[in-house]
C-alpha cells in the first residue's frame, strides 16, 4: 500500500473525515471559546483550535479502523493546508451557489441517517439541538468544503497526464513495491416507483390546512393547532416554531418562498413541498430573518395504492428478466427517482461522489441487500421510505463487481490514471502552497512552533 501520510489530501474518504470532524468543532469557532481552548494556528482569517486537532485525529483513526496513526503536527499541517485554500478562495472571489450547499447538505443528512438509523440519532451523535441546527452547521462546513474544492480546481485546471506518464507512475510504484490494494467495489443501479397519494387525499389535506388557518385567524392558538395536527416529528419539542430563518438557511425552496411572502402576523395559504403540505405563520421580521412556525400534514397513502405500486415494479422486473427491456432502459422509462433515472438508475456514492461503492464502507442496509449478488444479478424488490415521508418500492441491479486485488495497469488503468493525475495535481498544489505561504498571515501557537513541517509554515519565526 502507498503510505497514507503522503496522500491524505487526495484520499476522498479522509477529505470526508475532515467534513465529519468539522461538525463537532464549528460551534467552538468563536473568540470566547478560542481563549479557553487555545489557538493552534491562525491562517489568514481562519483559525484552528487545539481541540480541532484532537477531533480530526480521532476521526481519521476511526475511519481507517485504527490502521492510521497521525501525529498532532502532521494533522495540523493538513488542516493548515485546508485553511490556506479556503482563505485564498475568498481572496480570489471564488463563488459557491446556495443551491450547491443545500444539495450537499441534503445528501449528507441522508447519508448520516442511513448510518445512524434516524435523524434524531444523528443530531444526538454530533451534539446539536435539533435537525435545523445541524443543517445550519452542515451548510457552513459544506460552504468551506466547496470553496476549498473550487480553489483546488482553479489551481489545477490545466493539469493532465499522458499515457506514458501513467505507465511511468505505475512502474515507479511497482519497483518500490508500493502498488495500492484496490478494495472490493460494486457499481449499482436502481429503479424506484413511488406510491403517490390520491387526488382526493391531497384535497382533504389542503382543506384541513385551510380550516386550521381560518381557526387561527379567528383567535385559535397556532402552537396548539400545530401540536394537535402537525406531522413534523419535532413539533412536540418546538410547537411548530422553526426559529429565525434567512434566505440562506438550508430550508427547501417552497418553504422559504412562503415565509418571505408574508407580513408579520400573516398565515400562508397551504403549499406543497417534498415533505408534504404546509401552512406557515410569520410571527416576527428580524432584519434579514423571519421568525416562523409551521404545520405540516402529509397525505396518507392507502394500502391499495402501495399494493398497486408493488405490482407495477414486479411487472417491470419480470420484463427485465425475460429480456424484453434492459435494466438501464427500464430505469430511464419507469423510474421515478429524478437523481438517477437519466443515468439508467446509476447510484452515486454520497461521500465520494463516484459511481463505485467499497463493500466494507457501504451503509449496512444496502450491504445486506447486495453482498451476496453476483455481477448482473437483481436484488429482491423491497419497500423503502424517505425522511420526507415518501413511500416507494425499489429494485437494485448489480452492474459491476470487482474483488480486492493489487492494482494492475491494464485492469485498473482508469484508476491508475486518476492516481497519476492526483499526484501531478498534488505537486501543483504544493508549488502553489509554497508561494501563498509567503503572502499569507500565519501565526503558530507556542505548542506547535517545535513541529517539523513539510512546508515552511513557520516563516514568522525566522
Amino acid at each position: 500500500m502507498m503510505p497514507f501520510k503522503t496522500k491524505i489530501l487526495k484520499n476522498t474518504s479522509v477529505v470526508f473525515t475532515f467534513f465529519l470532524a468539522s461538525l463537532t468543532t464549528l460551534n467552538a469557532q468563536n473568540s470566547e471559546q478560542s481563549k479557553i481552548d487555545g489557538v493552534a494556528v491562525v491562517v489568514g482569517k481562519n483559525i484552528v483550535l487545539n481541540s480541532d486537532i484532537d477531533k480530526f485525529k480521532q476521526e481519521v483513526e476511526l475511519r481507517s479502523e485504527g490502521k492510521v496513526k497521525i501525529s498532532d503536527c502532521e494533522m495540523l499541517e493538513e488542516l493548515m493546508q485546508q485553511k490556506l485554500l479556503a482563505h485564498h478562495a475568498v481572496i480570489d472571489s471564488v463563488t459557491v451557489a446556495q443551491s450547491e450547499i443545500d444539495s450537499r447538505v441534503e445528501r449528507s443528512i441522508a447519508f448520516f441517517t442511513n448510518e445512524y438509523g434516524s435523524e434524531d440519532k444523528v443530531v444526538a451523535a454530533y451534539g446539536f439541538n435539533d435537525i435545523e441546527d445541524l443543517k445550519k452547521e452542515l451548510g457552513n462546513v459544506q460552504k468551506e468544503n466547496l470553496l476549498i474544492e473550487k480553489e483546488q480546481q482553479k489551481i489545477t485546471e490545466d493539469i493532465d497526464v499522458t499515457p506514458e506518464e501513467i505507465r511511468v507512475y505505475f512502474k515507479g510504484l511497482q519497483d518500490k513495491e508500493e502498488l495500492p490494494e484496490i478494495p472490493a467495489e460494486v457499481q449499482l443501479e436502481q429503479i424506484v416507483l413511488k406510491a403517490e397519494p390520491t387526488k382526493e387525499e391531497e384535497d382533504r389535506v389542503i382543506n384541513k390546512l385551510k380550516e386550521i388557518k381560518k381557526e387561527v385567524e379567528n383567535g385559535a392558538s397556532f402552537k396548539l393547532k400545530a401540536i394537535i395536527n402537525s406531522d413534523d416529528p419535532s413539533v412536540a419539542q418546538n410547537g411548530g416554531n422553526m426559529g429565525i430563518i434567512t434566505k440562506e438557511t438550508g430550508f427547501v425552496k417552497e418553504f422559504k418562498e412562503a415565509a418571505f411572502s408574508l407580513d408579520e402576523g400573516q398565515i400562508s395559504e397551504p403549499f406543497k413541498s417534498p415533505f408534504g403540505y404546509h401552512i406557515v405563520y410569520l410571527s416576527k421580521i428580524r432584519g434579514n430573518g423571519r421568525e416562523v412556525s409551521h404545520i405540516l400534514i402529509q397525505p396518507e397513502i392507502s394500502d391499495e395504492k402501495l399494493k398497486e405500486t408493488k405490482e407495477e415494479i414486479e411487472k417491470i422486473v419480470a420484463d427485465i428478466k425475460e429480456g424484453k427491456i434492459t435494466f438501464e432502459e427500464a430505469a430511464k422509462k419507469y423510474s421515478e427517482e429524478e437523481e438517477t433515472k437519466n443515468n439508467g438508475g446509476l447510484l452515486v456514492n454520497p461521500y465520494t461522489q463516484e459511481t463505485t461503492f467499497e463493500l466494507t464502507r457501504m451503509p449496512p442496509d444496502l450491504f445486506a441487500r447486495i453482498s451476496e449478488l453476483k455481477k448482473g444479478d437483481l436484488s429482491d424488490i423491497f419497500y423503502d421510505e424517505t425522511r420526507e415521508g415518501e413511500k416507494m418500492y425499489k429494485v437494485i441491479f448489480l452492474k459491476d463487481k470487482t474483488e480486492n486485488h493489487t492494482a494492475d495497469l491494464v485492469e485498473d488503468y482508469v484508476r491508475m490514471q486518476q492516481f497519476a493525475l492526483a499526484k501531478k495535481k498534488e505537486e501543483q498544489v504544493t508549488k502553489w502552497t509554497k508561494q501563498k505561504i509567503e503572502e499569507t498571515y500565519i501565526k503558530l501557537g507556542n505548542d506547535y512552533k517545535k513541529c517539523t513541517f513539510k512546508k515552511d509554515w513557520k516563516k514568522e519565526n525566522k
